[in-house]
């Protein structure tokens, strides 16, 4: 990699049409200047039409490359926007890659804080995993846990001393407090922990409710969409007005001239039983509770006016924008 210094003023390309793809293609091939503008370079030729497999042929960046720069890249930049301090900036902008990725789950804030910790103990991408995990849990408390503050430190400590209280191993427990006790800021967050070293009371954890999965199991079973022309006597220009569907497989929706599209699905009791039922494609491993064996595309139905919080349900969930899917443990302040 060919050293560059920092850029504080880093902002996202601007993709245009005369855009240069072979110069981005030799900076890839030659990994010249940081690995922030590979993302950027790597991003760029995907937008003007290469796919990942492409321009891996014209790079040697493997697509689980490409990606993680991309993302990361997209990390760094939230970051700097967040005003993190030029020593994270610094540091970042040289190498990480792997690390910033990891904060992706994150929002805006919590990825300068998580940075700021991660750099402070020279943490590498598993732990920096377990730290962005930290955060979100934080996060999603739904309030301030007694005793310990929003610094990212002792947000980690609670994070810890959750998972302690719920381990009946002494050496396990003994050894998530110790973790703990890494991280802790405040005096009154380390009482916390400290307490836990004498209070063996378990506090057994919530668990997940499982995920209603649902397949067809012939092809048949799913229902075509045609468009209606209206009731006989019908007259030319009613025919004409017909907009022309086209089926998108593997779900067969449809799209047409209007402005909206549509998915026929069996009617399943949980279908049924929605006021206001939304779709929304993903990848299976992008779920709540990833489903086994290959990644492939599902459908995601979700009743837009569900907004009372349950225990045993997932929740659609607004973090810096974007929507995902999630189980909350207690009740939030508010749902999209």
């Amino acid at each position: 990699m060919t050293e560059t210094s920092p850029n504080p003023k880093f902002t996202p390309p601007v993709v245009e049409s005369n855009v240069d793809q072979q110069a981005l293609i030799k900076q890839l091939r030659r990994k010249e200047g940081s690995w922030v503008e590979w993302g950027q370079a790597c991003a760029t030729l995907q937008k003007c039409g290469k796919n990942s497999q492409e321009i891996f042929e014209d790079t040697g960046f493997e697509p689980v490359q490409q990606n993680q720069v991309i993302v990361a890249s997209q990390v760094y930049h939230s970051m700097v926007k967040g005003e993190a301090s030029e020593k994270v900036r610094s540091h970042f902008w040289q190498k990480g890659s792997d690390i910033l990725y990891e904060l992706r789950i994150l929002t805006q804030p919590l990825r300068v804080a998580a940075a700021g910790l991660i750099l402070e103990y020279n943490l590498d991408a598993d732990e920096a995993r377990n730290i962005a995990r930290a955060l979100k849990d934080f996060s999603l408390s739904g309030g301030m846990p007694e005793g310990f503050s929003t610094d990212a430190g002792d947000m980690v400590a609670y994070y810890f001393a959750k998972l302690a209280r719920q381990q009946k191993d002494i050496q396990e427990r003994s050894r998530l407090i110790a973790k703990g006790l890494k991280f802790v800021k405040s005096t009154a967050a380390r009482s916390q922990l400290e307490q836990l070293l004498t209070d063996f009371t378990v506090s057994y954890p919530k668990t997940a409710p499982r995920l209603p999965v649902y397949r067809l199991e012939e092809s048949e079973e799913l229902p075509c969409i045609v468009p209606v022309a209206g009731r006989f006597p019908l007259n030319k220009e009613d025919w004409q007005a017909v907009p022309l569907c086209e089926a998108i497989e593997p779900f067969g929706i449809i799209k047409f001239n209007g402005g909206g599209a549509w998915l026929a699905l069996p009617g399943w009791q949980v279908v049924r039983n929605s006021e206001d039922p939304v779709v929304i494609l993903c990848q299976s491993d992008q779920l709540p509770t990833p489903l086994p064996g290959q990644v492939e595309e599902v459908v995601a139905v979700i009743d837009r006016a569900g907004r009372t919080w349950q225990a045993d349900s997932y929740f659609l969930v607004e973090i810096e924008g974007q929507l995902e899917l999630q189980w909350l443990r207690t009740n939030p302040k508010r749902l999209c």
